[in-house]
């Protein structure tokens, strides 16, 4: 037991080492930067003239219950975030906020006019909070909805291989909608894993069996674009198979006119 506990502990303080030297933060680490980017925000607002009525404040209210979309201009980068200004009052836009997808350079974003939403208003800690995620969040399940509406039972579209589980497929189409292809529909002949016949970013057609919920089902089978003709080859030489069909006419015409004593 004395030996699993210490390579346990060995473990541990690998896995420490390991997210040290990669810079890896923790949730606490995170908490504790966010708060004192709010603390030196705090301190800044102290600073600010408090003479603005009431009136701002009650209509920051009524904006965040309303969920109403904010225009701002992107004044300048701070720890932890960007500062924009509402009504001459200053807000707040953390980093993670700011869009949907992960910014490296805060001071990129400076001068970039961005829809937000209101998302905390404390007139005592002269605090306000906005979010540039929420809209863009929004706007694309918005979107989603619509093409949701549009695809009915039956439709074929061509699609993009999103990710592969040991159940299925799921595959990309327009509208950013993504549907499943169980592993059952994915080929004609059984197979054992998705693995097996796609791969991740593969152009594949797809066909809808199942709308329901919001969720989309697909099917591969049957998509497959079958040649008119079969060709074998045999000695490097192409061997087309010929339909019964044709084999009777042409022997037809070969035996038309041909007489048995």
């Amino acid at each position: 037991m004395i030996q699993n506990a210490e390579t346990k502990e060995t473990i541990v303080n690998e896995e420490a080492a390991v997210k040290e030297e990669a810079g890896v933060e923790s949730m606490d680490d995170l908490k504790t930067e966010l708060e004192e980017s709010y603390k030196q925000l705090d301190n800044d607002y102290i600073e600010q003239s408090e003479s603005e009525g009431d009136d701002t404040w009650i209509t920051l209210k009524e904006q965040m219950k309303n969920k109403e979309v904010l225009s701002v201009k992107i004044k300048e980068a701070v720890k932890g975030g960007v500062i924009a200004y509402i009504d001459e009052q200053r807000a707040f836009i953390p980093a993670s906020q700011v869009s949907d997808t992960y910014i490296e350079k805060l001071e990129d974003w400076v001068g970039k006019h961005i829809d937000v939403l209101v998302t905390e208003v404390d007139k005592e800690k002269n605090r306000i909070i906005l979010s540039g995620k929420e809209v863009i969040k929004n706007i694309k399940k918005l979107k989603k909805e619509e093409a949701f509406s549009k695809v009915n039972v039956g439709d074929i579209f061509e699609g993009e291989v999103e990710s592969l589980q040991n159940y299925g497929a799921f595959v990309n189409i327009d509208g950013g909608l993504s549907g499943l292809v169980h592993i059952s529909q994915i080929s004609e002949q059984r197979i054992k894993s998705p693995r097996d016949v796609l791969k991740e970013g593969q152009k594949v057609k797809v066909k809808v069996i199942k709308k329901e919920d919001g969720k989309i089902s697909f099917t591969m089978r049957g998509l497959e674009k079958k040649s008119e003709e079969e060709v074998t080859t045999i000695d490097d030489e192409p061997v087309v198979h010929i339909e019964a069909e044709e084999v009777t006419t042409s022997l037809g015409s070969l035996l038309k006119g041909f007489k048995i004593d």
